[in-house]
């Protein structure tokens, strides 16, 4: 049975889940989309979906974006994943924030792909020494094949790129003529202030590939992300692409449903997790505040929590078990694997109560191990 205090995967809120309005979608979308079904989807996707997202990056982003240039995936790591094989060798270099998504490192791991990685600060991956590694890099004879990122509610960290500073990455980028890979898949998860522009907003050129999902606006489980890339770009990206094409019968539920409410289901789903977010801040303050600092984030799914520089983690991890208690460590999101005194928290699937609960648990725990 899954423990209520299991705050290791970033899962989404089932208590928001739209399921009568899910269905109503199905029943609507299922015999308009039967003939479909018996199509093999092609390398672009369902078009209405493809219609609805560049609708939704337009409103977000003030900018166009062409249906025809969006591309439909199997949820967003199967973008991450085309992108680097249509891109990198074994062997390659890849530059990238030093914590990061474990999906994506074990990708870019397992195609062999040497992965550099740039230290972060509380807005993100850290510019100078950004230009710094550029520099070694092309300096050795082996420059990246792009600059993967994630600006927005970085994860594990949850920082957020300012504007100021995404213009800077891409001065650098420019400098060294370096393609940049946004991974957007959190940026709707939003709740408070301003969201800073995408790269492909502030620069026009095909050097730009944005990934971005329906994974945390609305559930995993349906496996539908995309990529947006601008031609010549867009034709090498789709080159690779050998599957035949994302689910049509999820695209067209999803469109169903999201058609004319996108930003309305946002709200409702994003005042939930803010609740929760808020719920996990002030239990983190109440149980851990003497002892771990931690981010505020002002969106996505995680808490990333510094603990005591020399505790030992093994029985940490062991004495929140005893308690049914369940963290990501820090670890996990380290490019080399190394060992650094950080959780990270996923508040987005258990309930308030539970999260106060299981917090409380950690604090105990944390207190146990470094007594």
């Amino acid at each position: 049975m899954e423990s209520p205090y299991d705050f290791a995967t970033g899962n989404t809120n089932p208590e928001t889940f739209p399921t009568d309005a899910l269905v109503a979608a199905a029943e609507a979308a299922i015999p308009d989309v039967a003939r479909d079904l018996n199509i093999y989807p092609g390398k672009l996707g369902h078009p209405g979906l493809r219609s609805l997202m560049a609708e939704r990056e337009q409103d977000r982003e003030g900018v166009a974006v062409d249906p025809e240039h969006l591309v439909l995936t199997n949820g967003s790591m199967q973008a991450v994943t085309l992108v680097a094989e249509a891109l990198c060798q074994p062997g390659d270099r890849v530059v990238m924030e030093q914590s990061n998504y474990p999906g994506t490192i074990n990708a870019y791991r397992a195609l062999g792909i040497e992965m550099v990685g740039v230290p972060l600060d509380g807005h993100g991956m850290r510019i100078d020494a950004l230009a710094e590694t550029m520099k070694r890099l092309h300096d050795e004879g082996s420059p990246p094949k792009f600059i993967y990122t994630l600006a927005t509610y970085q994860n594990p960290t949850g920082a957020m790129m300012p504007r100021s500073r995404r213009l800077e990455l891409l001065e650098v980028a420019h400098d060294y003529d370096a393609i940049v890979v946004e991974d957007n898949c959190y940026g709707d998860v939003h709740f408070e202030g301003d969201k800073p522009p995408a790269f492909y907003a502030l620069d026009d050129s095909p050097q730009q590939i944005y990934v971005c999902s329906l994974s945390k606006i609305f559930a995993p489980g349906v496996r539908l992300g995309y990529l947006y890339a601008r031609p010549p770009m867009l034709d090498r990206l789709l080159a690779r692409r050998h599957d035949a094409g994302p689910n049509t019968l999820s695209a067209a539920i999803m469109t169903r449903y999201l058609g004319g409410q996108l930003w309305a289901h946002c709200d409702r789903a994003n005042a939930a997790l803010k609740d929760k977010r808020d719920a996990m801040l002030s239990a983190l303050e109440a149980h851990l505040g003497n002892s771990c600092s931690w981010s505020h984030p002002v969106g996505g799914l995680f808490i990333w929590v510094r603990l005591p520089e020399n505790i030992d983690l093994d029985a940490l991890e062991a004495a929140a078990a005893q308690q049914d208690v369940y963290f990501a460590r820090g670890a996990n999101f380290q490019l080399g694997n190394e060992s650094v005194p950080y959780l990270r928290l996923a508040f987005g699937f258990p309930a308030v109560k539970d999260i106060t609960e299981g917090i409380r648990r950690l604090g105990e725990s944390v207190d146990q191990v470094t007594a």
